[in-house]
């Protein structure tokens, strides 16, 4: 039996499969573009449970539709070789499949026995951490890194991991401070350089923030597009800060959109730029139409609120009436069904005030929008990422002439973040109203 690069045993003879299985991990923790070798380590040995499950984790994280399909020949192999795996191959399996049935939960459970049994298995541990986040699971994303934090202190991905679940468990300095640690010991470490701009967006360190990310910017070139869009998204968050707001939709036209236009999160940080930029009044042109072409096939998808309430903003601000009523009455139903409350308790009524706001309906997104605030981490997302709901339903609430009811809460966003003048004008607005 050979062993991984991380000192994991795998159960395979075969060199080839091997090699995949250390590019695929490493390409996977670094935000890396060359994830598809596992599907060559998975064919060189069929009888490897390991890298067939591994091969099934690449296809669900296209997080569509044809994701679980496309996952099932691999976890068909991976079953009928599981008899001659170890157990912590039999578990990531257990993992895998428990996300196949679309079931997170339990994969975070399994990602957490894994993580107190088989430290090294940085795959798992993050993959787990993927499955919380997603479930607004925040103090489970942060547990699960700290669990193998000892075996792995030398290891700059596990103090990236960590500044990320301190960053967003509200643990702002030491998140910082691990990150910081992360990129010293890899400068190229792009989830490092992305916590520590939370961190730095969170508080409003505007010109700081932009030092960081543009001083390690030339890391980001091999980079998945995922990471090089989100990363860049960062950037235009910090330009838009600073009222530049041109800088920003050239960001989008230059490093945002184009990447991979078939991809989910690239959609959504597409979508998320678009519609910060006109929150913040800006003219975006035309840009709608082409990013509505491209998720106008996802109505009926549903893989998680988060993208969900991105797709259905894009269809509306595009116009695209048609579709937008099909994934209200798609989402509808599937939230009758699904297994996590979630869909029916806070995405469901999130879809309805995000499409009133699109449609200039601002007294009813505001009402709509309203009830839910307190809920939106279940919908998964970043704290950053989710802002966009509490800033559309701030907009709607100032539009809809209500803004005497927000003063507290516009209050406590300017004093987290004094230099921003963007808080400043929303308490203007506010006691206008």
């Amino acid at each position: 039996m050979l062993s991984d690069a991380l000192g994991n045993p795998v159960s395979t003879d075969n060199p080839e499969t091997l090699r995949a299985i250390d590019i695929f991990v490493a390409e996977f923790l670094g935000y890396r573009k060359d994830l598809p070798v596992i599907l060559k380590g998975a064919s060189a040995d069929a009888g490897c449970c390991l890298a067939n499950a591994m091969a099934a984790q690449l296809m669900l994280f296209l997080e569509s539709a044809e994701g679980p399909r496309l996952a099932l020949p691999y976890l068909e192999n991976a079953r009928q070789s599981a008899g001659g795996a170890s157990a912590r191959e039999r578990a990531f399996l257990a993992m895998i499949e428990a996300a196949h049935r679309d079931d997170p939960a339990q994969a975070v459970e399994i990602a957490r026995d894994m993580a107190g049994r088989w430290p090294h298995d940085l795959n798992a541990n993050k993959l787990g951490q993927y499955h919380a986040f997603n479930r607004g699971d925040l103090a489970g994303m942060l547990d699960l890194v700290e669990r193998v934090l000892p075996a792995n202190r030398e290891n700059h991905y596990v103090h990236g991991m960590r500044a990320f679940g301190l960053e967003q468990t509200n643990r702002l300095n030491e998140a910082e401070t691990a990150g910081r640690h992360a990129v010293q010991l890899d400068r190229r470490d792009p989830w490092a350089h992305h916590a520590v701009a939370h961190v730095m967006l969170t508080q409003g360190r505007t010109d700081e923030g932009l030092a960081w990310m543009e001083g390690h910017a030339d890391t980001w070139v091999d980079c998945n597009s995922f990471m090089l869009t989100h990363n860049w998204w960062h950037v235009a968050l910090f330009k838009i800060d600073r009222d530049d707001q041109a800088d920003a939709l050239a960001l989008y036209d230059r490093w945002v959109w184009g990447q991979d236009k078939t991809y989910s999160q690239d959609q959504v940080n597409a979508i998320s730029l678009l519609w910060r930029l006109e929150l913040y009044g800006a003219d975006v042109g035309a840009r709608w139409q082409d990013v509505a072409d491209h998720v106008a096939g996802r109505t009926g998808e549903h893989v998680l609120p988060f993208l969900d309430l991105h797709y259905v903003y894009a269809l509306a601000r595009a116009g695209r009436e048609a579709k937008v009523e099909a994934m209200r009455r798609s989402l509808a139903a599937h939230a009758a069904t699904a297994r996590d409350a979630t869909w029916r308790k806070v995405a469901e009524p999130a879809l309805r005030g995000v499409i009133a706001h699109a449609r200039g309906r601002y007294s009813e997104a505001a009402a709509t929008l309203a009830p839910i605030q307190p809920l939106l981490q279940s919908v998964g997302g970043s704290h950053a990422q989710r802002d966009i709901f509490t800033q559309t339903w701030i907009d709607a609430t100032l539009r809809a002439g209500s803004g005497s009811a927000i003063r507290p809460l516009l209050e406590e966003r300017r004093k987290a973040r004094p230099g921003i003048a963007a808080h400043r004008r929303d308490l203007e607005r506010a006691k206008a109203s």
